[in-house]
């Protein structure tokens, strides 16, 4: 039986990273707080919602910042899963839990009058966050960071260097979070200004599938090590190379499209509870 030292240890982090670690302990605050404010003014938050933020961010701060993240650098299918987590999975949950009502009522008023909004205002940054909601360029950056991360060299390099490594991993979480609040996010902001239309947000979730069936299938029958980085660093189990590079591979191929299913079914839901508005709702049938 592992003792309470052990248990600690594994929940020790391998490089410790104030930034994630910050923003986990930010977001969770935030978003409790929030909570109890709305709860307090009588708007309470449903529990699935709840759930689905907190599980998330647990999720992102256990693949990150424990010893999860020290096999994700010397085993390829623990790095995969640990892509998987924060590109598709903690991302859909924090997404799916359309959280920024909740997160603005329990952050300080000093904090969202002398800095979110002005960073909500900027042009700047306004723009580029259209450029990348944009739905054009959401799902070609989606698969497109997938595959930048896996070429080779790149890989080879973001694995042996501390900063790189901690762009690649932010790079994937925020795209994530981006890609999936475009998907997830309420069809109509609080203006009642539509976003973009349910029909096209299956389409997007459908087009992402292909390219990554198949570079996780190429990855996984593939017959020649394609990472060496974990040749030259040592595994730490012992696995078969080739047989790590291929549970990798199937990382990378079933669970993103199971992803896009489990996507694609909200969106659906989403559509029928429209048409059932559709008689005392009529603007409701623009999706």
């Amino acid at each position: 039986m592992e003792s309470f030292t052990d248990v600690l240890h594994y929940l020790a982090p391998w490089e410790f990273s104030l930034a994630l670690t910050l923003t986990c302990a930010t977001a969770v605050t935030a978003y409790l707080f929030g909570a109890h404010r709305r709860r307090s003014g009588g708007v309470p938050v449903s529990r699935w919602r709840s759930a689905a933020f907190l599980i998330g961010v647990t999720a992102i701060y256990i693949v990150t910042q424990t010893q999860f993240d020290y096999l994700s650098r010397f085993m390829f299918f623990v790095h995969r899963g640990q892509h998987l987590v924060l590109h598709h999975v903690a991302a859909f949950l924090m997404a799916l839990a359309a959280p920024w009502s909740v997160l603005a009522a329990g952050t300080p008023r000093w904090v969202r009058e002398k800095i979110v909004l002005p960073a909500v205002r900027s042009k700047v940054l306004r723009g580029t966050y259209a450029l990348l909601q944009n739905a054009v360029v959401a799902p070609v950056l989606f698969v497109g960071l997938i595959y930048f991360w896996l070429v080779p060299a790149i890989h080879f390099d973001a694995m042996l260097s501390f900063r790189l490594y901690e762009v690649m991993n932010w790079s994937m979480l925020i795209d994530g979070l981006l890609f999936w609040w475009l998907i997830l996010s309420p069809s109509a902001d609080g203006h009642g200004r539509q976003r973009l239309r349910v029909g096209v947000r299956i389409l997007l979730v459908l087009v992402i599938m292909p390219p990554q069936i198949i570079l996780g299938a190429y990855i996984t029958f593939s017959r020649s090590i394609l990472f060496d980085v974990y040749e030259v660093c040592g595994r730490a189990w012992p696995i078969e190379p080739l047989t790590d590079q291929q549970l990798g591979g199937l990382l990378t191929w079933i669970p993103p499209a199971m992803m896009s299913g489990i996507a694609t079914l909200v969106l659906l839901g989403r559509l029928v509870r429209l048409d059932s508005t559709f008689a005392s709702d009529p603007a409701s049938q623009r999706v």
